[in-house]
């Protein structure tokens, strides 16, 4: 019972580790259709430092905060 269980397992891992073969995707050397601004290019960066390093700041500037079951840091 446990050969054909693991002949089973086996079969399934066999089948998911075989080489797929994936088509190549077309990169194209072109210049960009249309160019960013430099003020697009700071409000896209912008963007992301809010996004993702806004939370994070958060967290770390409360994590006394967090830490403490009462809520309250102490000093």
């Amino acid at each position: 019972m446990t050969m054909s269980a693991f002949n089973c397992s086996f079969n399934l891992l066999r089948g998911a580790m075989r080489h797929q073969i994936i088509p190549k995707v077309n990169i194209s050397a072109k210049p960009a259709k249309h160019v960013l601004s430099i003020g697009e290019q700071v409000i896209a960066l912008g963007a992301f430092f809010v996004t993702i390093l806004g939370p994070s700041g958060w967290i770390l500037s409360h994590l006394e905060h967090y830490k403490n079951p009462s809520g309250a840091a102490q000093e």
